[in-house]
């Protein structure tokens, strides 16, 4: 079966002839590492990267807008995006309504037109999926990385909204509204284009604990979640969830929105925790560790890992897929491991 079926199938449970796997090398690490060195290992790894072609040395990648160093990126939303690495994405540095009396000129900007972080055409966006879609290519699209929650945070700032919330402030609901129906006019959009996989991408969690309260991310984000999943339930499309740090508070309410895929992190939240809370309820999408073993254990380490998180949350009925990013700072020994590692158990339950 070719990887879109095999990708579905591992989703619904339905015996994936192997575990996808995804291996992501962030675009700063063009300049950490020996270009020739990186793409050795792209070749010597097919699996991992099926379409590689190398590129000609310097090879210098095209950074986002909101990750280009010396550029600083005013999104659409107004909020002012920095980085001091190229390939890193920034933060917002300056907050467009970080006082509420600036709220009644504040623009909400226009759907039809952009992402949120950058321009979009509509018929071109329409044009690619359906090329995509003869291809034979799975076909995963969505809403920009922090689309509610983070939005707020950019918008306001974090302290700023966390406050708001917890003194029931008028405007954020408004405000939060004008956001989801933002985000719901680009769901609607993919929707109707009949994508495989919807994307739901928001950091929630920090190392310990979530960023929010439980309580507050039942009063304000989770119906948002609800209402912009609703076009994708609607029509049948799969919904994948994806948050970084400590989200274990939060699970509970992430798995009631109608969630198909959960993609977080592993050591964080623990592997022994997600075994228990989360296999066989959801597809498990596992960031694999890039904080502690892949950058600073062995390459013994580094596969023994791969092999404790598929035996843990693996069977063969599926429901487990991996994904890896790579950053500046794991030494190449170690990234040639962890890439045999998940090329070998991926075929564990074959």
């Amino acid at each position: 079966m070719n990887s879109r079926t095999n990708i579905l199938k591992a989703i619904c449970f339905e015996t994936p002839d192997y575990i996808p796997m995804e291996f992501v090398i962030n675009d700063s690490c063009w300049n950490a590492y020996p270009q020739e060195a990186l793409f050795e290992l792209m070749e010597q790894h097919p699996f991992l990267f099926p379409d590689y072609k190398k590129k000609a040395i310097p090879y210098t990648p095209s950074y986002s807008n909101v990750a280009r160093k010396d550029h600083p990126y005013l999104d659409d939303w107004g909020c002012l995006w920095e980085t001091t690495d190229d390939g890193i994405t920034g933060s917002v540095k300056q907050h467009p309504l970080d006082d509420w009396n600036d709220y009644t000129s504040y623009k909400i900007p226009d759907p039809s037109q952009c992402m949120g972080i950058g321009k979009i055409n509509w018929q071109v966006e329409q044009k690619r999926i359906k090329e995509k879609k003869k291809r034979g290519d799975l076909t995963i699209e969505g809403l920009r990385h922090g689309h509610t929650f983070l939005q707020l945070c950019d918008i306001r700032g974090y302290q700023n909204t966390i406050f708001d919330m917890e003194d029931n402030e008028p405007n954020l609901n408004d405000l939060l509204e004008k956001i989801v129906a933002f985000n719901t006019y680009i769901i609607e959009q993919y929707a109707k284009m009949d994508v495989d996989v919807l994307t739901y991408a928001e950091d929630l969690g920090m190392q310990v604990g979530p960023m929010l309260s439980p309580e507050n991310f039942e009063q304000y984000i989770l119906p948002s979640y609800k209402k912009m999943m609703n076009p994708a339930k609607e029509a049948n499309i799969l919904i994948h969830m994806h948050s970084d740090g400590d989200i274990r508070t939060l699970v509970p309410y992430l798995l009631k929105s109608g969630i198909q895929v959960l993609n977080l992190q592993d050591l964080v939240n623990g592997i022994s925790w997600i075994k228990h809370n989360l296999k066989d309820k959801v597809c498990i999408d596992l960031d694999i560790d890039r904080q502690k073993i892949t950058p600073y254990g062995s390459k013994k380490d580094v596969d023994n890992l791969i092999l404790e998180e598929v035996k843990e949350l693996g069977s063969a009925k599926g429901g487990l897929m991996m994904i890896y990013g790579l950053y500046p700072g794991v030494p190449l020994e170690n990234i040639k491991a962890l890439m045999d590692a998940m090329e070998k158990y991926a075929f564990y339950y074959t």
